[in-house]
């Protein structure tokens, strides 16, 4: 192989995953080329909830004043019935304190925090991946128009449909999630939601969070697949009967269905995330359901310990080994966390209702009580 750039680290992707790699790499001083097909991130206009974790990786990251810029303050949780009746609440900010509250924040605004700055360190090369070829001295990409570049390691940042993943390690891993394997996301005028707040019943379930003092984010799963009718037909039907709050911001978003995202729930589970050269991160080497809120902040922290491995590696085909070494068991235990919630959610409604109010502050605490610490 031919090089110009062969000490670099190529990193597939420019969302979350991809830009927290390069600008952890750069925060070590190791240079970074960005490959990255879309000019602008998918669903740029929608947001995002980052948990106590998230936050602190975010600060490792030279980011902590950009959260507290953009970042809506998350300070509780709520669980209701869709007769709005509170079966369960968290007190966030007593759980995590001040300095890892957790916040609600744009997906743009959170891609282009973690993309500042890095122009001058790194390259960002606006093409698709369409070969991965590697050997004992360097790993290469072949470009959409016919170009190579190589490096010393190649990071698959590129998400459940990994183009990395599919070329190093075989067909899709991607599996439908067991919670539901199909969501609804939008963004609406709040109604008048002060806090994280999920509403359940027997045909599906609603998140609301704000985002600012005037927009909600939502998001959307029922409990059955259902082919019949149009995507707006099905929501306005399975929560026709949910608190007006719940109505008032999914009947604004249904009347403007142009700013609805419909998208399967997908999970990757893996027994390795590296083959050689190469290494998955993110989305692309672990994705789970979005119960617990952890993609984004395990693809930062994922991130942070990426760039450890790789400043302190004498051998690169031993970053990929070492990186899991890290990094695995934190990820099984949010995998495990996620699947014991699944199964909860699958339960009959009656239930399922009866016990929330006594398994979810144990199930919140068992999930996120490890993840306070890194």
């Amino acid at each position: 192989m031919t090089s110009t750039t062969s000490q670099r680290v190529i990193i597939a992707g420019g969302g979350i995953a991809g830009l927290a790699t390069a600008r952890a790499l750069n925060r070590r001083g190791i240079a970074a080329t960005v490959v990255e097909r879309s000019p602008a991130a998918a669903d740029g206009g929608l947001a995002i909830n980052l948990p106590g974790n998230a936050i602190a990786a975010l600060d490792r990251l030279g980011l902590a004043n950009g959260i507290d810029r953009f970042g809506y303050p998350v300070r509780k949780r709520e669980y209701r019935t869709s007769g709005d009746r509170l079966l369960a609440a968290i007190d966030e900010d007593a759980f995590w304190g001040e300095a890892m509250r957790p916040r609600a924040i744009r997906r743009a605004d959170l891609v282009a925090m973690l993309g500042a700055g890095l122009e001058s360190s790194c390259d960002l090369v606006p093409q698709a991946i369409t070969a991965v070829r590697q050997d004992a001295a360097a790993v290469e990409v072949t470009l959409a128009d016919g170009s190579q570049r190589s490096g010393r390691l190649l990071v698959g940042a590129d998400g459940v449909r990994s183009t990395v993943r599919a070329a190093v390690m075989g067909p899709s891993h991607a599996v439908a999630a067991r919670l539901a394997s199909e969501s609804w996301r939008f963004m609406a005028p709040n109604p008048g939601v002060d806090g994280w707040t999920v509403w359940t019943g027997k045909a599906g379930m609603i998140l609301l969070l704000p985002v600012d003092e005037t927009t909600v984010y939502g998001w959307v799963s029922l409990s059955a697949p259902d082919t019949s009718g149009s995507h707006v037909e099905r929501l306005d039907a399975a929560f026709r009967d949910f608190p007006e709050r719940v109505r008032k911001a999914l009947s604004w978003a249904l009347a403007h269905p142009e700013g609805i995202y419909h998208s399967p729930i997908e999970e990757i589970r893996m027994a390795s995330w590296s083959e050689g050269r190469v290494v998955l991160v993110g989305d692309a080497a672990h994705a789970t359901a979005p119960v617990w809120a952890e993609g984004a902040a395990l693809a930062m922290e994922d991130a942070i310990a990426l760039a450890q491995v790789v400043a302190e590696a004498d051998d690169d085909t031993r970053i990929g080994p070492r990186f899991e070494q890290l990094r695995q068991a934190r990820v099984a235990h949010v995998q495990a966390m996620t699947d014991r919630l699944s199964k909860a959610a699958r339960l009959p409604h009656a239930l399922r209702t009866l016990l929330m109010p006594f398994i979810t502050p144990r199930s919140y605490e068992g999930t996120y009580g490890p993840l306070k610490t890194l």
